[in-house]
């Protein structure tokens, strides 16, 4: 996967930026094994803990849970673990000269982005509730159609006709669900919450794409630290914001009454109660570390094409853990959520082809004037 991203790489060079696809902040100031080890890292982050958390979440809904704002609390609740990586994992000595943003902005920028998480992750947690794993896994294969869109308009990013028939492809993917006849809801909801469902994860598709434009914007404009721990600043303190926003409707909303009921109801017991929503809020934050890592080291852009990877396991995994129902719909939808993912990477192989062949041109005509 990494050997498909557009570098120009020399045997003891760090690496070089092609067509601005990788950020510069990143490549600058890292050597070249440290950036394919932290590029490499995140990726796992990221699909293995989006993975484990859909597939979690979709057990807690199974098992007796129902509070739509728990389920939106614990995607951002475990933030004060990423401390300890903060504190502990040095990072390479800052070479910007740049001026650092002003508290009030910087405090601004978090609340903002902290707020808008909130929001989306309310819209998912509704859409889990209504839909089965799979289901739900499919429809968020839309968010990298959206995210093309705003990383063209927002960040710039090239956008090329495979890109084009990777968002076309990936929302076809996800509109062929609505239409679905065929429920497959996870409880026995209505055609109406199914719609509510399909509704609220594609529009939580659309807002998390929107947000990760927004950080990618935010690291190369107003930020523009060229340390690790950026990474983490970032996700600690939307992650505060955001716990604040959900724990403010869990009251208000008047769930939390509903709490202890819901835990001594739970059919796998109170333990497991527990350990289903600390393991969750654990998998999130590994999640987020790697999608806000890969768009400080990437692209908000990249950084969704690997989220997409992820929906490829998750639906396989809701399948063997919880027997979700695989019909011709589904198979069809996840045949074109690849198609579009296959697209995208074959954008970066023709990215890199031409590089590495200019590369080669340049060294040619070098050799040949001395």
């Amino acid at each position: 996967m990494l050997t498909l991203m557009s570098l120009q790489i020399k045997d003891n060079e760090e690496p070089m930026i092609v067509a601005g696809t990788i950020s510069e902040i990143a490549l600058n100031k890292y050597k070249r094994w440290q950036w394919w080890f932290l590029v490499s890292l995140c990726i796992a982050f990221l699909i293995v803990g989006q993975s484990a958390a859909v597939i979690l979440g979709r057990f807690y809904y199974d098992q007796g849970g129902n509070s739509k704002w728990m389920a939106t609390l614990v995607q951002t609740a475990a933030f004060p673990f990423l401390f300890i990586p903060l504190f502990t994992i040095p990072s390479p000595p800052e070479a910007s000269t740049s001026a650092s943003p002003s508290i009030t902005i910087l405090a601004l920028i978090y609340f903002v982005l902290g707020a808008v998480v909130a929001a989306d992750n309310m819209m998912y947690s509704t859409g889990l509730l209504y839909l089965s794993a799979s289901t739900y896994s499919l429809i968020c294969a839309s968010q990298l159609a959206f995210n093309a869109v705003f990383s063209y308009f927002i960040n710039a990013q090239k956008f090329t006709m495979l890109i084009i028939n990777s968002t076309v492809v990936l929302t076809l993917s996800s509109s062929l669900l609505a239409v679905n006849e065929d429920l497959d809801e996870p409880s026995g909801a209505s055609k109406g919450k199914y719609i509510i469902g399909f509704l609220c994860t594609l529009g939580a598709s659309a807002v998390y794409s929107l947000l990760l434009s927004l950080m990618q914007l935010s690291f190369e404009k107003i930020l523009k630290k060229e340390t690790f721990s950026v990474v983490l600043e970032m996700q600690i303190y939307t992650s505060l914001v955001a716990t604040c926003a959900s724990v403010i409707g869990l009251f208000a909303s008047g769930e939390w009454s509903t709490l202890h009921g819901e835990m001594e109801g739970f059919e796998k017991g109170k333990v497991a109660y527990v350990l289903t929503l600390v393991w969750t809020a654990v998998a999130w934050q590994v999640c987020s570390v790697g999608v806000v890592g890969l768009i400080f080291l990437v692209s908000s852009l990249y950084s969704n094409v690997i989220s997409t990877v992820s929906l490829a396991v998750t639906p396989i995994a809701s399948v063997i853990v919880f027997h979700d129902k695989m019909n011709g719909e589904k198979i069809i939808s996840m045949l074109l959520a690849i198609w579009g993912f296959v697209s995208y990477i074959y954008q970066n192989y023709l990215d890199d082809s031409k590089a590495r062949r200019a590369q080669a041109i340049a060294k040619s005509q070098n050799d040949s004037s001395c």
